[in-house]
């Protein structure tokens, strides 16, 4: 499901908001997709990133976020 209004989401450790997850990457969030029932998104775009979001599922539940550029430049 994509959304392009943000909807916190919250891991163990903590409630990820729209203003907190901006300031995370330096960046304006745009849209968020959800994969089937999670309650996490799998992926986040912003105006100059789409984010991975990856759950790190050992003893808590938690993620990891990975950065890469939407429009990269070639030379």
């Amino acid at each position: 499901m994509m959304l392009c209004e943000w909807k916190p989401f919250s891991t163990d450790m903590k409630t990820y908001s729209q203003e907190e997850f901006e300031e995370m990457v330096g960046d304006e969030f745009e849209a968020m997709m959800f994969v089937g029932d999670d309650e996490i998104p799998s992926y986040i775009w912003t105006v100059n990133y789409v984010c991975i979001i990856k759950k790190n599922a050992r003893i808590i539940n938690d993620i990891s976020i990975t950065k890469i550029p939407r429009n990269p430049v070639c030379e």
